[in-house]
C-alpha cells in the first residue's frame, strides 16, 4: 500500500535569487504606493481615500497574480504597512503628514484591512499532473 501525499515531508527549495529581488522590488513598490496614498487620501476627500485604497488593493492583487502566490501580496503589504506607520510617527521639529481626522484614521485602517483582504483573495499556485487530482 502506497504512502498518502499528505505523509510525505514537505520539500522546500530555496527560492532564486530572481525571485527574492521581485519581492524586494514589490516591498519598495508597496512603500511608494504608500507614501503616494498618504498624500493623495486628505487632497481630494473622500474620493482621494478611496482612490489610494484602490490604488492599493490593485497592487496587492496585481502582484499575486504576478507572482503566482500569496507572497506576492504579502510583500507589497509589508512595505505599505510599514511605511504608513513610520508616517503616522511625528518628528522632532513637529512636521507630520497624517493629520487629526476620521480620514487618515480610515485610510491607516482600511489599507490594512485591505491588505489581509488582498493577501487572502490571492490565488494559489496549484500543483500540476495527474497525480494530484482527486479520484485517481
Amino acid at each position: 500500500m502506497s504512502s498518502s501525499m499528505l505523509a510525505q515531508p514537505l520539500k522546500l527549495k530555496r527560492p532564486s535569487a530572481l525571485r527574492v529581488l521581485a519581492y524586494l522590488g514589490l516591498v519598495v513598490l508597496g512603500a511608494v504606493v504608500g507614501v503616494a496614498g498618504a498624500l493623495l487620501q486628505p487632497a481630494w476627500l473622500p474620493g482621494g481615500l478611496l482612490l489610494a485604497l484602490a490604488g492599493e488593493a490593485g497592487l496587492l492583487l496585481g502582484a499575486a497574480r504576478a507572482v503566482g502566490s500569496r507572497a506576492g501580496a504579502v510583500a507589497p503589504a509589508v512595505g505599505w504597512t510599514v511605511t504608513v506607520i513610520l508616517l503616522t510617527a511625528t518628528r522632532p521639529e513637529g512636521d507630520f503628514v497624517f493629520g487629526t481626522g476620521a480620514a487618515s484614521y480610515l485610510f491607516l485602517l482600511g489599507g490594512m484591512a485591505v491588505a489581509v483582504i488582498c493577501a487572502t483573495l490571492a490565488p494559489l499556485r496549484q500543483p500540476g499532473g495527474d497525480r494530484v487530482r482527486l479520484g485517481k
